[in-house]
């Protein structure tokens, strides 16, 4: 399995307009093109958050533990469509309610994404599909012991500080 670089995303400007459209391997290619994503944290009923390991195959941060779903949003799709399609393919979840907490720019030296953010929380069954490594619920103490020690990706290690989603100070 790979991922499809020819997958037509939309580009957008900082306020999530869309300006145009490009193909995935464009947006991933250092072009800094940038595009909407989404993401979903998952809490269980204990605080606890549901993290998803990445497949070996994946494109960008391989094999690294990351937030609970994440996923482009298509071309001709809105973000609310974007996030019930990938939290569905990815934990096979359909019966949520997802709270928007923000959105903000992120940048690598790959790409730059408009991220829009959510949380919910969830004590149902979870069945990671095969775009996934994978994935369990971490308590807040398993996640700080193991920051900065390159068994999370970047993104999701900057977004929990960015949004505060412990308390404890980083």
């Amino acid at each position: 399995m790979k991922d499809n670089n020819q997958e037509e995303l939309p580009l957008v400007d900082e306020q999530g307009n869309i300006i145009g459209s490009a193909t995935r391997g464009e947006c991933h290619n250092g072009s800094k093109l940038l595009h909407p994503v989404v993401h979903l944290h998952v809490f269980n009923s204990k605080g606890e958050l549901y993290l998803q390991k990445r497949p070996e195959w994946k494109d960008i941060q391989p094999k690294k533990w990351d937030t609970s779903v994440g996923g482009h949003v298509d071309l001709n799709e809105n973000i609310e469509t974007a996030l019930k399609r990938e939290v569905r393919e990815e934990l096979g979840i359909t019966d949520f309610t997802p709270e928007l907490i923000t959105q903000y720019i992120f940048e690598s030296d790959r790409e730059r994404e408009l991220v829009f953010v959510h949380k919910t929380v969830y004590d149902g069954s979870i069945n990671p599909s095969d775009e996934l490594d994978g994935g369990r619920f971490w308590n807040s103490d398993e996640i700080k012991t193991n920051l900065g020690k390159g068994i999370f990706t970047p993104n999701f290690e900057q977004e929990i500080k960015r949004i505060h989603l412990f308390s404890f100070p980083y």
